[in-house]
């Protein structure tokens, strides 16, 4: 899983830029897309954190964010380096939270804000890079789990 960690965080960062790309020239303009009665695509700029939080403080909330992204990145590498190679959970989990970080840190340093465009009805909308820190938070929570029980 180690030799391939690069290959897989620059084809979801390539998978979550196309994505949003793709929102912003089709949905920004055309309007939303319902796929399913409680799913639809649609075109948000998202100026805070997860599920918009801390949203609307402009700048200096933008400034903050880019320095906590950055921060968990090195950090993220710096663990990662550490756990051992052949634990699945911390080493998947630990690519998909970075691939993650780096797609939204790529839209908060270019335009100051994070595109999203998959729009759960009653949830907050979300992207591909949110998704993989997402399910990658859940893996190295499993993973540590696993590791503390060892230990």
């Amino acid at each position: 899983m180690r030799a391939l960690r690069p290959a897989v965080v620059l084809a979801l960062v390539a998978l979550d830029r196309a994505t949003k790309v793709w929102a912003f020239h089709v949905l920004r303009t055309g309007g939303p897309i319902r796929l399913l009665p409680f799913f639809e695509l649609a075109y948000a700029e998202n100026t805070g954190a997860a599920f918009s939080l801390g949203g609307g403080f402009g700048r200096a909330a933008n400034a903050f964010f880019i320095v906590v992204s950055a921060a968990l990145t090195v950090f993220l590498i710096r663990q990662m380096r550490r756990w051992p190679k052949n634990d699945l959970w911390l080493q998947a989990g630990g690519t998909l939270v970075l691939a993650g970080a780096l797609g939204n840190l790529y839209d908060r340093v270019a335009y100051r804000y994070v595109v999203d465009f998959l729009y759960l009805h009653h949830w907050p909308i979300f992207n591909v890079a949110d998704s993989c820190i997402t399910v990658g938070a859940c893996l190295l929570a499993w993973g540590l789990r696993e590791d503390s029980q060892t230990a």
